[in-house]
């Protein structure tokens, strides 16, 4: 391919989206936006990658054509010679050690080095992954602006049309977008007010979200819980099981389709969940009534995963579609989340256990740090008899008293 396709007056001329070569392995990306920055793609061990330079532009931090076609020249001998030219990444951990002026990093690019950066106080891959497919879906506008040139206006472009219909995913995009932002100000990148904070800027300029706008989950009656029930342990199939167990320790649907046989103790009828996978990243000892221990037992039976109820993909646990689908093939107006709410129901009507021992059957984090440590060593026998009781009604109708 020739080299050096492009003029200045053609990269200033272009308004269509897509990809202009230059030659060389040097193109101009032209977006929706209208925003322009050039990349380089090269092949590398049979793979192909690509590499952002920078934003075109005159600024300091920007790339005209000529310092484009510079830097693709600088990075192609970097990786004729072996190396992997990281162009942005690179310059953010170089700039303190840089007599230059300092390059203001895009976006995207400061965002995914944020994100590895901070990785490590994640509580699991999962949440990892939401950060990174968030931030690149909802901040596309953005993705190739520099990170001091972000305005309240993109910020209320991204948020706007999913403020009422995606509350909870609009409040996740704007709480990350912030930190960016604000990690950017730190660093040196930014200054003034942060364009995504909440208090004082966009609270006067967003409605006001709803309480409970994600809406509660539908929930199974208690009082159709033993009905339910019978038709349910009818199935002889892994997901059933999985809701049966479910049901059984109100645990959440993940806590139950992750949960593996190293969590469990047949002989203290117990299951420990570790901090890693649950919502309050506390560790979370659950006691098994008799009818868990069979199913427990009943699943030993077909092993062949580490995972106690295993997902159609080798090594795989149970999916949430899957075990969703089997539920609505019996009740199509409760969710299996809603399971939960049924328990708590049944607690606070149909018996005298107290508030605080129901919400630690849930896992839910109640009272000041003194009252849970107060807690912690007698609530577990409360909690035994409290499933035991439930596991009473689930199977009988009927509400042991206290």
């Amino acid at each position: 391919m020739p080299i050096n396709q492009l003029t200045d007056r053609r990269v200033q001329s272009i308004k269509t989206p897509g990809n202009y070569p230059d030659g060389g392995n040097l193109y101009l990306r032209v977006r929706e936006t209208g925003s322009k920055s050039f990349i380089l793609k090269a092949t590398i061990n049979k793979k192909q990658r690509e590499w952002t330079i920078g934003p075109y532009g005159p600024a300091a931090f920007q790339y005209s054509l000529a310092k484009a076609r510079q830097r693709r020249d600088d990075m192609m001998e970097a990786i004729r010679t072996g190396q992997d030219p990281k162009p942005q990444e690179s310059t953010l951990r170089e700039l303190s050690s840089s007599e230059d002026p300092p390059l203001v990093p895009l976006f995207g690019v400061f965002a995914m080095d944020l994100v590895s950066q901070i990785e490590t106080g994640f509580r699991n891959d999962k949440h990892i992954a939401q950060w990174r497919s968030t931030l690149k879906r909802y901040c596309a506008s953005i993705w190739e602006t520099p990170v001091d040139q972000v305005s309240t206006e993109q910020v209320l472009a991204i948020l706007r049309p999913i403020w009422s219909t995606k509350a909870e995913t609009a409040s996740r995009v704007r709480g990350r977008i912030e930190r960016v932002l604000n990690a950017a100000k730190v660093r040196g990148f930014r200054s003034g007010e942060n364009p995504a904070a909440w208090h004082g800027h966009l609270q006067l300029l967003l409605q006001k979200r709803q309480k409970l706008q994600r809406g509660h989950h539908p929930a199974l009656p208690f009082i159709d819980l033993p009905s339910f029930w019978r038709n349910l342990t009818a199935l002889n199939t892994i997901s059933s099981a999985a809701l049966q167990f479910l049901i059984l320790t109100a645990a959440r649907s993940g806590e139950v389709r992750g949960a593996k046989w190293n969590e469990i103790d047949l002989d203290k009828r117990l299951w420990t969940i570790p901090a890693t996978r649950m919502k309050a990243g506390k560790e979370h000892v659950v006691p098994l009534s008799e009818a868990c221990v069979k199913i427990v037992k009943h699943m030993q039976n077909i092993r062949h995963s580490d995972f106690i109820f295993p997902g159609a993909r080798e090594a795989s646990p149970l999916s949430e579609v899957t075990l969703s689908k089997m539920l609505h093939t019996l009740r199509k107006d409760c969710t299996v989340h809603g399971f939960r709410s049924t328990f708590r129901d049944w607690c606070g009507e149909e018996t005298e256990f107290s508030r605080e021992h129901a919400e630690a059957c849930l896992a839910h984090t109640i009272g000041s740090a003194v009252e849970q440590a107060y807690r912690r060593g007698n609530s577990l026998e409360h909690r035994k008899r409290i499933m035991n009781a439930w596991e009473t009604f689930v199977l009988t109708g009927v509400s042991p008293t206290n």
